[in-house]
């Protein structure tokens, strides 16, 4: 019987199309025209619960409403911007006026939407934000290097990789697969230790970048 010398396929990074509006009815209708055009979607009645889930390896588009309380959809622009986000942003309004549109577009967000949003326009935007995301970090990658050398991973540190090239924290990582944080951390290290990859966004930049290939 003959071996298979195959490597296992790179991890497929999903992209994540995150929902931000503090009204309930308008955020599951939102929802449901993304998940059925094929899309994963995240929503989020605050701008403070996005800021507590979102991570930077993940690859996605958020779509946001303006008019918030506490933080507005402007505000959490601000915020994404003075973090270094990459994430490619676009504001929705039912109140939409000439000094939030600017603001918005000044401040980098991909379109502006009055609601109510058409469906087809917003989810050719969305997608058009998505590829534009997966570009800008690729664009930020190392110069080309060689392939990762997945078989030098366990399968737990396998599993733990394709979590982390998803955006998961250690401790959604942890509940994911029933073990301790401090485990999760641990087959972290190793497996950049392994690969030679210093950090979570390089690991994620490495594996956009296999795909490619």
């Amino acid at each position: 019987m003959s071996l298979d010398t195959s490597l296992p396929p790179a991890p497929s990074i999903a992209p994540i199309v995150f929902l931000v509006d503090d009204d309930p009815g308008a955020l599951r209708s939102l929802r449901f025209l993304i998940e059925s055009d094929g899309l994963e979607a995240e929503s989020f009645g605050s701008a403070a619960a996005f800021l507590d889930f979102y991570q930077p390896t993940m690859l996605g588009c958020l779509v946001v409403d303006v008019r918030m309380p506490e933080m507005t959809g402007l505000d959490l622009q601000q915020e994404l911007a003075e973090r270094g986000s990459t994430l490619p942003i676009i504001v929705m309004s039912g109140h939409a006026d000439v000094a939030s549109c600017t603001r918005a577009f000044r401040s980098g967000a991909i379109d502006f939407f009055e609601k109510p949003v058409n469906d087809n326009q917003i989810l050719e935007r969305v997608r058009h934000g998505i590829e534009r995301h997966r570009q800008a970090l690729l664009a930020m990658s190392s110069p080309r290097q060689g392939a990762l050398q997945l078989e030098l991973l366990t399968a737990r540190e396998r599993e733990v990789m394709d979590l982390l090239v998803r955006g998961k924290s250690l401790k959604q990582i942890a509940l994911d697969l029933g073990i301790s944080i401090q485990t999760s951390a641990k087959h972290r290290s190793r497996l950049l230790e392994k690969l030679k990859v210093p950090s979570d966004m390089e690991l994620l930049r490495r594996v956009l970048e296999e795909q490619r290939r």
